[in-house]
């Protein structure tokens, strides 16, 4: 009989597994992965300065389609309205700009003893 002819290599045959070659781990450099380019992944606080204005009135008309208007007046003062009726609605349009001269929000007097209490 022939005989097989031998191997190309010949490793020893061990009991125990090869040990694990160390692996070099590549440096942590820029965004995590699935984060897109330009978008913040803390929660930064916001760097927009306000000018000193705020809202003091609002004037609110509705008109539904096939329906029957509504509006609404309010005011940081406490002026709080709400009409229904076309004629109604005009009224109250006019009352909120008469209110916005009157508002004691907005006249100099007021504002400039809210300063001196402060």
């Amino acid at each position: 009989m022939n005989t097989p002819p031998p191997s190309k290599s010949t490793t020893p045959t061990t009991s125990s597994p090869p040990a694990a070659g160390l692996r070099s781990v590549p440096p942590a450099v820029g965004a995590p992965m699935g984060v897109a380019e330009g978008v913040p992944t803390a929660v930064l606080p916001d760097p927009q300065v306000g000018d000193g204005r705020h809202v003091t009135g609002w004037l609110t008309i509705r008109v539904p389609r096939k329906g029957t208007p509504t509006a609404s007046s309010w005011c940081a003062c406490g002026r709080d309205l709400f009409v229904s009726g076309f004629v109604k609605v005009l009224a109250l349009s006019e009352d909120h700009t008469a209110h916005r001269d009157a508002c004691p929000l907005r006249t100099s007097d007021t504002a400039s003893e809210g300063r001196a209490a402060a």
